[in-house]
């Protein structure tokens, strides 16, 4: 897994081949493409066949039928932005890294309980970001954190620095020159 996920919004197709190939441009092999919109599944699977080469995810995805339409388009790993039971046993089923959001020590408990030791912490910047994370880190040695939400170049260098994230997720290179963003972010990588 990169050590930076594209939270990618696609709200037209046509937009997926170039905004991937941005990314690409940009030193970035990795996207989480969101449900969020109409054409999701359509992107990912568009996404998964045009560049076979990246880590491409679904994001956003908060029900069993979701889940199930994003593995059959292609998606290599399912983001959400709670726990969901469904979707874990879905994606434990289909070998596929499921990363849930959890805030609270009761969710990473139930996180573990289902098997899952890598999980989103969204959003970062209101659950207390990286002072958080440490706070939590010490009751549970075996989590790895995505923090999602706050997170951009004027502290991405803090987050990854800290040796229980795991990857940092986010929307802030997508805004702009993509592939400006993206050689920024390896700068500080």
């Amino acid at each position: 897994m990169d050590k930076v996920i594209p939270v990618v919004v696609i709200k037209e197709l046509g937009d997926t081949e170039k905004t991937l190939q941005a990314l690409i441009d940009g030193g970035i092999n990795c996207a989480e493409i969101t449900f969020r919109t109409a054409c999701a599944a359509d992107a990912i699977k568009l996404a998964t066949e045009k560049f076979p080469e990246m880590n491409v995810g679904a994001g956003t995805v908060i029900n069993a039928e979701q889940c199930k339409k994003a593995l059959k388009c292609g998606a290599k790993f399912i983001v959400s932005p709670g726990l969901s039971k469904d979707v874990a046993k879905i994606c434990e089923k289909a070998n596929v890294p499921y990363y849930p959001g959890c805030v609270t020590p009761t969710e990473i408990m139930a996180a573990l309980d289902l098997g899952i030791n890598i999980v989103k912490f969204f959003p970062a910047n209101v659950y207390g970001g990286l002072k958080a994370l440490k706070a939590l880190a010490a009751p549970f040695p075996q989590i790895k954190f995505i923090p999602t939400g706050g997170v951009d170049l004027s502290n991405l260098a803090e987050f990854i620095a800290f040796e229980k994230v795991y990857a940092v997720g986010g929307s802030f290179m997508m805004k702009g020159d993509i592939v400006g963003n993206c050689k920024e972010i390896n700068k500080i990588l």
